[in-house]
């Protein structure tokens, strides 16, 4: 059924589009995340292998919000591998074969901070050009967690 929500359908599915992009994003940087927490070496291992497991615990929260936000707005999520792979603006693998955990922190790093710039940008898009203030406040709350995250892994540098 089509929300009524006093957005039009076409400003709904430009959301939607750009929801589905954030939301392959954030499954492709959750499985970076898990490849870390699972693979870090080093004398640093018992700390980072909880650390990186704190970070996708918190990315597994918004991947799920994201998916919920999909669905309020009356459309069905992306759900595939292929599917993210397509829509995902973030490399799948890292350029680096290392286990330590400064080089997983660095790749990791550039990921967040390319989805903070991503958000911001569809924060603005949003709310002044599609009149969706609640995906605008919405995304706002996913970039501010992105920024804690991308903090708490600089200062792991």
């Amino acid at each position: 059924m089509k929300a009524n929500i006093g957005l039009s359908s076409k400003n709904i599915q430009q959301v939607v589009t750009e929801l589905s992009k954030l939301l392959a994003d954030e499954f492709v940087l959750s499985t970076k995340t898990k490849h870390a927490h699972w693979n870090t070496e080093g004398n640093d291992f018992y700390s980072k292998h909880l650390f990186f497991k704190s970070q996708f615990d918190q990315l597994d929260q918004i991947i799920d919000d994201l998916a919920e936000r999909i669905r309020s707005l009356g459309h069905y999520t992306p759900g595939s591998i292929k599917q993210f792979l397509q829509l995902t603006h973030l490399t799948e693998v890292s350029g680096e074969d290392n286990n330590e955990s400064k080089s997983y922190i660095k790749d990791l790093l550039m990921d967040h901070e390319s989805i903070i710039i991503h958000c911001r940008e569809s924060i603005s898009h949003f709310g002044n050009k599609l009149g969706d203030f609640g995906s605008a406040d919405f995304v706002t709350k996913i970039m501010v967690d992105h920024e804690k995250m991308a903090f708490l892994l600089r200062a792991g540098l």
